[in-house]
């Protein structure tokens, strides 16, 4: 499996906080099955703002130090969402944002309230030749209320990505209701780990691939955890 969604380098934002940390979370995520781990520490974010794109990608390159050929990591950046999002892009790579992996995917967090329209941002970033990713989906109070406007999201061309987590009920009711009202409309493109730690947030996607599979079917688990994202590891346009 391929995780598309890991906050795994150290001392960067709400991650590990050490290099050992880091190290054991990538133990765990390859024990379970993980081949492959992109990073995504925040990007734009008040908190952790994170500009320096290369910094990033020396940091992964640490990082695979010392874990040795598995799980591979991969830089990427989960970018914060405001009304200067647009001009960064235009920048790149000048202004630092990472994509998943060195490909045309941007993996792109919207606030709970606020921000520039979602529809005409998307619009704007698939001209462009940009394929935006909404991470975590159902955890964003906005579309766990109105699940409609991101189906209209995803029928402009935005990629839904929910959390492994979420499907187990870690981050509560309306946020596994939200992922199996996406499932059951077949509105989901990548599930990930949002992995932050081994203990409250652990790395692995096993027991979300088990939960699709029983309630979605093996194939539908099989194109959310391995076919899609080495699409994005490809940089191959998806469905």
């Amino acid at each position: 499996m391929i995780d598309t969604h890991s906050h795994v380098l150290p001392g960067i934002d709400d991650g590990p906080a050490t290099m050992a940390e880091a190290v054991a979370m990538c133990f765990t995520a390859a024990a379970d099955g993980v081949e492959a781990v992109i990073a995504t520490p925040h990007q734009r974010h008040p908190m952790w703002p994170n500009r320096d794109g290369a910094a990033i990608v020396a940091l992964c390159e640490a990082l695979q130090r010392e874990v040795g050929d598995r799980p591979r990591i991969l830089p990427g950046a989960e970018i914060r969402v405001d009304s200067e999002l647009l001009a960064d892009v235009d920048g790149l790579p000048a202004s630092g944002l990472l994509p998943l992996a060195g490909s045309r995917y941007l993996l792109l967090e919207f606030p709970s309230i606020g921000g520039p329209d979602p529809r005409l941002l998307l619009h704007e970033l698939l001209v462009a030749g940009w394929w935006p990713i909404l991470a975590h989906a159902e955890r964003v109070p906005r579309w766990v209320e109105d699940p409609e406007s991101l189906a209209a999201l995803a029928q402009l061309g935005a990629l839904v990505q929910i959390t492994g987590g979420s499907l187990l009920g870690s981050f509560g009711r309306r946020a596994r209701v939200c992922c199996a009202w996406l499932l059951d409309r077949d509105l989901v493109h990548l599930v990930g780990s949002d992995a932050h730690d081994t203990d409250e947030r652990p790395p692995g996607l096993t027991r979300a691939h088990e939960a699709i599979t029983r309630g979605w079917g093996a194939a539908m688990a099989d194109r959310l955890t391995r076919i899609n994202p080495a699409d994005i590891l490809a940089n191959r346009r998806l469905p």
